[in-house]
């Protein structure tokens, strides 16, 4: 396993763990581990409580002043957190800042000081405080990496989407822009009525009133409402999918990779003949690979208590 980039939710499983020779083993088991980690998710969200208690009007002044308080001592507390994971990385303090929550922790807590006089960044940098929950959260890990895989896919279709409302918008000035010039009387609002038809919203309204102008709004608003709203769109949704479906594939993966490297720097000769089964029932997919990559960290376990 790369130390270096440890994984909170292992601890949370119960999951052996193993540290770098130059990391400080007991801090970085207290800082990761299920006690310190239920505390950190239990002052986020009280933290979130107290944030929005201080957005709502007519709150008693001492309700108020509990929550600004908490806020400030919400601070401190990721700040001192903050601090000791560093200083558990012992003679590579360095080495902290590979991981990318670590990276995200440590931006937040510093901006708050920087930013202090800037009432409305400010506020954010605390709202972005809360998102350290998706640290502890695989599921939610595993979405926002499927979201970041989508990106590049999502820019090419709608580069597509985009062509053909242009295409949908300049056929609807020339339908319906002399007798609704308020909704089809210009690109811009053809542009804006189409966008707003993608939602379905309106659409019956859209249709009766296209029908009353020209019988080519069947035609027109038929095929727009399945080649556009009906077949694009559900391209995009099956692009998202198929993202967080590699991102928990890459997951698994990971999991596998780490419970392989481990059975090999611990053999065990008592062992192997459950390795050998599970080595032949991954290579005929008789199981899930999740299912695999658990019984991997059980065997990895077995070998490390034998």
């Amino acid at each position: 396993m790369n130390a270096s980039r440890l994984n909170p939710a292992r601890f949370l499983r119960g999951q052996p763990v193993e540290l770098a020779p130059y990391r400080i083993g007991w801090l970085a088991r207290l800082m990761y581990g299920t006690i310190f980690e239920i505390l950190v998710i239990t002052v986020i969200i009280a933290n979130a409580v107290a944030l929005a208690i201080l957005t709502f009007d007519g709150v008693p002044e001492g309700v108020r002043e509990v929550a600004r308080s908490f806020d400030g001592i919400a601070v401190v507390f990721y700040a001192v957190e903050v601090l000791l994971r560093i200083i558990s990385y012992g003679s590579k303090p360095w080495m902290f800042f590979r991981s990318g929550w670590n990276v995200f922790d440590f931006l937040i807590v510093v901006s708050v000081p920087l930013v202090d006089g800037n009432a409305v960044i400010f506020r954010l940098i605390r709202l972005f405080r809360l998102i350290r929950l998706f640290r502890f959260l695989p599921e939610v890990r595993i979405l926002s990496v499927s979201i970041l895989k989508s990106v590049a896919p999502l820019v090419s279709i709608s580069v597509l989407i985009g062509f053909l409302l242009f295409l949908y918008a300049m056929a609807g000035v020339y339908l319906f822009g002399d007798d609704d010039p308020q909704q089809w009387g210009d690109l811009g609002a053809a542009m804006v009525t189409l966008v707003v038809l993608l939602t379905l919203e309106n659409f019956p309204d859209a249709f009766m009133g296209g029908i009353g102008v020209t019988p080519f709004a069947l035609v027109y608003f038929l095929t727009y409402m399945f080649f556009i709203v009906f077949t694009v769109l559900n391209v995009l949704i099956g692009i998202v999918l198929n993202a967080m479906d590699q991102a928990r594939e890459e997951e698994v993966a990971h999991q596998r990779d780490e419970a392989r490297a481990h059975a090999r720097d611990n053999p065990d000769p008592e062992l192997d003949p459950l390795q050998t089964e599970l080595e032949e029932l991954e290579s005929v997919h008789e199981a899930r690979a999740e299912r695999i990559a658990r019984l991997r960290a059980e065997l990895s376990a077995l070998r490390r208590e034998q």
